[in-house]
């Protein structure tokens, strides 16, 4: 497993000297104001949303983005200008850096919904912008000749963050990216109080996560794999984002300038050149003081390595960059303690600031990050990792000294032989290692490749041979690659055939140890091999290759033959000799706190013999055998350390320790988990010896040398990684009706994750969830005291008395609007007014209505003595009419009629069709659809806001 870094990253990348008394300089005073933006300078707008994101925003003039040219540009809503279109949030919110690249003046799951601000974006090569740009550019840079031809402003306005608390909390911060034909500038601004937010709230409900400050340039695809790309991070914690807006590193306060593509291929911050000016302006204009200001400036020396591969020499070639970067005025703000910056080399990639701060690494709380094998000691600066006695690795991975050890892993390739214009490709092909430690002796067998390509790979036997070096011998005072690296470490490897210069690139990452006790290992390799006809063999002579260790980094090159015996023809084998150039490079991580992990020789010496190499080409096996062991440089005289231990002569049992003594002499001391005499040496069952070992709801598994402890079905390992606790499935009891919710009709379950869930009522009543009853609303005097109030399940209707109007909420004197009813029954009346009296026809059918005007459930025609039931409409319901004399049993249907609530607001957003949970909160009524019993939080919307000043409370 991979060491975490020992100390978080943070953004004010500050090595703290004593304070220097500076005389202020005469900087314009004032705000900080952003550039021209908006709809006025003819910005576009990026569509309202969650993850919107721009079309490709075609530049006039390329931008210079870690020495590449850049000639389009995405812009997002999270915060983010990216140079290639961007993924979809939840791949890259959380993450830096990211895989397409981008420009970060704020990432973070930010929200322009529903009106919660606004992205403005334009090319522009104005004079005005144009002179703004360089002027704020030439404050960091003031030695630059730049004159930029373009500029990209992307204003980010009062935007808000996903699942806003507090509808007050927005930011406001601006990106400028300025480009001349041959380098191009970021500058990033963030106006005093613009920011009132750090971090937004995850979607994967994992908290909070602080937003990200910095620059990411995009990975580089290979055909067997994605290469990243180097980083920059500027602030990603709470406190380095808060003080964005009072620092700089330009010399005004919010104003951030970084060199971002040149010659160079990395990121250049802006050097202090002038004192951080006061944006607090007296507001009553009174007369400005000349006192000085106090600043600390922190100077931090950035210093990567190359380390040269060539055999013949060992000194380093090494290239220096300063960085002179701000501390806080100490006038406003406290002194910081000192912080140290540590550059790592990721596989090639450039610069990567890892940077530390005061917050102490101690064993208390990294004591997972060593192996149980290992013991963790603490330094002044952080902690270190060391193997117990009777093991051997680096502290984070440990294993049995002198126990045989296992290497499984896959192997991938497209590789063209000779001249063949087609490749042979293959993938997911099995590589497994088998070692005899106290030997140094590594066989290595790669399955199914094919025997177009089997023989020609004779030769580099050296794929296997890493392993050989990670256990080879060690004498006194040298380490070998496992004691180094754990196991843990990438090797890049460049094979150049002389001849005709073919070239094949072998990548390998170890991942340290697995759950099995086995190292494991990816291998890809892409190129072309010189071909070796089939049935041909191949011997390599004993050879010798120097490794040089600098700091997390080992190189080694050298040159090798090989003998190629061709197939019998009319009984003569022809031979000759092929040769070829290796260079790798090993990249791992070290304890830099614990100088004597550096005891090692910084050059040391690999030797290895017996080298055995063969293609079964009836079972497509591809097989390499070879001793190996480690230690000082040898002129090729007589070895003064022919020890067997040493040579791997001895006859010690395979699960045994060669311990060597004086001159020739040595004995021998079974491994940890054996016993006997060394010669010969047997496992030690710990599971029979010690029944009680895995604990309860366990069983023990003996295992050569160790012994395995797997909880039983229904169970398993708890965070301690020993006990065995019961598994918690997860049931959705929503989904499956388990839960104890009421009934649909009066409340409702709501699924929270794993096998939680809540029951809510259903507006309209009252309870727990689990018990609800209905509301009597009619008692609580919601109708107006001039209308009659009717409680329904889970609702209420109000209607306005007889000689009053309106909806029942509000009703005022003046006859009400007759109901069709009542219509329908004046002109069955025959009512044509005082005036106009119709007389009424015999035989007509008058409709009945009740006291409020609907129609009376059953109506009946007079005359014929029929009756039936009728809807709230006076519609007759089918198959209810009954003779006369006989009344059918009606329902009630008509009266009341329901009118629930006041009038709708003309300001209310309308709600999709489906379900919804409606809540209230900062002054506003928001809605979340459901789906099934799930909330489907990403659709999560306004419905209407109220100001606060009219909410009753």
């Amino acid at each position: 497993m991979r060491a975490a870094p020992s100390c978080p990253r943070w953004a004010l990348l500050a090595l703290a000297l004593p304070a220097l008394a500076l005389p202020a300089l005469a900087l314009p005073a004032g705000r900080l104001a952003l550039l021209p933006h908006g709809r006025e300078r003819g910005d576009a707008e990026l569509e309202p949303g969650d993850d919107a994101r721009s079309a490709a925003l075609e530049l006039s003039t390329a931008l210079r983005f870690y020495g590449a040219a850049v000639r389009s540009l995405y812009v997002a809503t999270n915060g983010i200008i990216a140079v290639n279109e961007p993924s979809s949030e939840e791949k890259y919110l959380g993450q830096f850096p990211v895989s397409f690249g981008a420009i970060a003046p704020f990432m973070a799951d930010l929200d322009t919904t529903d009106g919660r601000g606004n992205v403005y974006y334009r090319e522009d090569s104005s004079s005005d912008v144009l002179k703004l740009a360089s002027d704020y550019i030439k404050r960091g840079f003031p030695e630059t000749t730049f004159d930029p031809s373009s500029v990209v402003v992307v204003t980010w306005k009062l935007v808000a963050p996903y699942r806003a608390q507090e509808e007050g909390h927005r930011n406001t911060f601006q990106a400028v990216l300025a480009s001349s034909d041959s380098s191009s500038y970021a500058i990033f601004l963030y106006p005093e109080d613009s920011l009132q937010f750090y971090s937004t709230y995850s979607k994967n409900d994992d908290g909070k996560i602080p937003a990200m400050v910095g620059f990411s340039q995009a990975s580089t695809n290979y055909y067997f794999w994605e290469k990243p790309g180097s980083y920059n991070v500027i602030a990603n914690d709470e406190d380095s984002i808060r003080n964005l807006h009072k620092s700089s590193n330009a010399g005004k306060q919010g104003v951030w300038v970084f060199e971002i593509g040149s010659s160079s291929d990395s990121i250049v911050p802006a050097k202090i050149s002038d004192v951080l000016e006061s944006l607090e302006s007296n507001e009553q204009d009174q007369e400005m003081t000349s006192k000085p200001f106090m600043s600390d400036y922190g100077s931090t020396e950035i210093r990567q390595q190359y380390v040269t591969s060539s055999t013949d020499s060992t000194e380093e070639d090494q290239h220096h960059v300063t960085y002179s970067v701000p501390q806080l005025a100490v006038q406003q703000f406290p002194p910081q303690q000192p912080q140290v910056i540590d550059v790592e080399e990721f596989d090639e990639t450039g610069i990567v600031f890892r940077y530390h701060t005061d917050v102490q690494q101690t064993c208390a709380n990294n004591r997972h990050q060593c192996s149980v094998h290992a013991i963790c000691k603490d330094y002044p600066n952080g902690f270190c990792c060391s193997c117990i006695a009777g093991y051997k690795g680096n502290g984070r991975q440990c294993v049995a000294e002198g126990s045989p050890q296992r290497v499984n892993g896959k192997v991938k390739g497209r590789i063209f032989v000779g001249n063949n214009p087609i490749p042979v490709t293959f993938e997911n092909t099995d590589l497994h290692s088998y070692v005899v430690m106290n030997q140094g002796r590594a066989y290595t067998a790669i399955s199914t490749i094919p025997e177009t390509l089997g023989y020609s790979l004779l030769p580099l036997a050296s794929i296997g041979g890493i392993i050989g070096w990670m256990f080879a011998v060690e004498q006194q005072g040298y380490k070998n690659g496992f004691s180094v690296t754990g196991g843990e470490f990438t090797r890049q490897t460049e094979v150049t055939f002389l001849g005709n210069n073919e070239k094949l690139v072998i990548k390998q990452k170890f991942s340290g140890i697995d759950e099995h006790g086995h190292l494991t290992i990816t291998t890809e390799m892409e190129g072309r091999i010189p071909e070796i006809p089939s049935g041909a063999s191949v011997h390599i002579e004993p050879y010798t290759e120097l490794y040089h260790t600098s700091r997390s980094v080992i190189t080694s090159s050298s040159t090798r033959e090989y003998t190629v015996t061709e197939p019998e023809r009319d009984g003569v084998a022809s031979t000759y000799t092929g040769a070829y150039q290796w260079r790798q490079t090993i990249s791992f991580d070290e304890c830099v706190h614990d100088d004597s992990h550096h005891a090692a020789s910084a050059t040391q010496q690999l030797s290895v013999d017996s080298v055995f190499v063969l293609y079964n080409r009836d079972e497509q096996i591809l097989r390499y055998a070879m001793s190996n062991s480690i230690g000082p440089i040898s002129d090729g005289s007589a070895d003064i350390n022919r020890n067997p231990c040493y040579t791997g002569t001895h006859n010690c049992d395979t699960n045994a320790i060669c311990r060597p003594g004086t001159g020739n002499r040595f004995f021998c001391e079974c491994s940890v988990g054996f016993r006997g005499d060394g010669n010969v040496c047997y496992d030690i069952d710990e599971c029979s010896e010690q029944p009680a070992l895995c604990g309860s709801n366990a069983v023990c598994n003996n295992q050569p040398g160790t012994y395995r402890c797997e909880c039983v079905e229904g169970y398993q390992f708890a965070a301690d990684g020993q006990t065995c606790v019961a598994v918690e499935y997860v049931v959705n009891h929503c989904q499956t009706g388990t839960h104890s919710c009421d009934i649909p009709q009066r409340a409702q379950c709501v699924y929270t994750g794993g096998s939680a869930y809540i029951c809510t009522c259903l507006p309209g009543f009252s309870g727990d969830g689990r018990a609800c009853e209905d509301i009597d609303e009619c008692q609580q005097g919601r109708c107006h005291p001039d209308a009659f109030c009717y409680n329904t399940p889970g609702s209420f209707s109000c209607q306005c008395k007889a000689g009053y109007r309106g909806d029942g909420f509000r009703c005022v004197l003046g006859e009400m609007e007759k109901t069709k009813c009542q219509r329908e029954r004046e002109v069955a009346l025959g009512s044509g007014g005082t005036f106009f009296q119709r007389e009424i026809r015999v035989g007509h059918f008058i409709p009945q209505c009740d006291e409020h005007g609907n129609y009376l459930p059953t109506q009946c025609h007079s005359s014929s003595g029929y009756c039936w039931c009728v809807d709230r409409d006076g519609n007759e319901i089918d198959g209810t009419k009954s003779g006369p004399g006989v009344q059918p049993p009606c329902l009630s249907t008509a009266a009341p009629p329901v009118v629930i609530g006041p009038s709708v607001r003309p300001d209310t957003v309308p709600l999709p069709p489906g379900t919804h949970l409606l809540f209230a909160q900062s002054g506003k009524i928001e809605h979340v659809p459901l789906e099934g019993n799930n909330m489907k939080k990403n659709g999560a919307k306004a419905l209407l806001h109220i100001p606060v000043s009219n909410l009753l409370y």
